[in-house]
């Protein structure tokens, strides 16, 4: 599921206020790129240089595509601040991630974002390369109409998860990361309002990503396949 990721708990100048500049809330969950901790899964096969490199072009493929979003936009990070990265200090604001696992912090980040104000808050994650900005911009207008919206995955997971309205038990008793968590989060909305947008798949491992063009010039040095 392409949202995992890990988490120190760190403290950094996040909790400053900033006031809404519009009634929608993108958070953006992200793993820090360090060499050896991000994509571990894919670097089994292509190495940890390159799945850095892959993890590197995701990110900024992702801040292109949120940049114009009609939203205020937070990043959070997994590990600690980067001020100078791919996400634009103007227009992206920055905090950590803070739970003991996925469902947590994301509970926590949506916690956040309605106590500030937002009326629809969406999360997505960094490692998504078919999504575009038109896809996230019609998950908020799916709002206008529903309390909920999600992103299915093909890996049974989901890649974005939006609402107007805190639902925490969406975020309880999961299995991060498997093929249960869709299937678990439809039936814990039960019969609350939601919109289902298309099935994307996520990148995880090799076999996501061996057939894609863009993704070629990170697999030259790769002899698994």
């Amino acid at each position: 599921m392409g949202l995992v990721t890990t988490n120190k708990n760190t403290d950094n100048a996040e909790d400053v206020f900033h006031f809404p500049t519009s009634k929608n809330l993108l958070l953006i969950f992200t793993r820090n790129p360090e060499l050896g901790k991000c994509k571990t899964r894919l670097a089994a096969t292509i190495g940890d240089e390159n799945a850095l490199a892959l993890y590197q072009f995701l990110l900024k493929h992702t801040a292109e595509i949120t940049r114009h979003v009609t939203a205020d936009k937070y990043v959070y990070y997994s590990e600690e601040i980067w001020e100078n990265d791919h996400w634009d200090n103007a227009i992206y604001h920055k905090r950590t991630q803070k739970g003991n696992d996925l469902g947590e912090r994301m509970a926590t980040a949506f916690v956040q974002g309605f106590k500030d104000g937002y009326e629809k808050i969406i999360i997505i994650g960094s490692d998504m390369f078919n999504i575009t900005q038109e896809e996230i911009d019609k998950a908020f207008l799916v709002l206008n109409s529903n309390d909920f919206v999600i992103g299915p995955a093909e890996d049974g997971g989901y890649y974005l998860l939006g609402m107007k309205k805190m639902h925490p038990q969406l975020f309880q008793h999961k299995a991060w990361g498997t093929a249960s968590v869709l299937e678990n989060t439809l039936q814990d909305l039960g019969k609350e309002s939601f919109g289902l947008l298309s099935q994307k798949n996520d990148i995880d491992i090799y076999e996501d990503i061996k057939n894609i063009e863009a993704f070629q010039p990170f697999l030259k040095q790769n002899t698994h396949g």
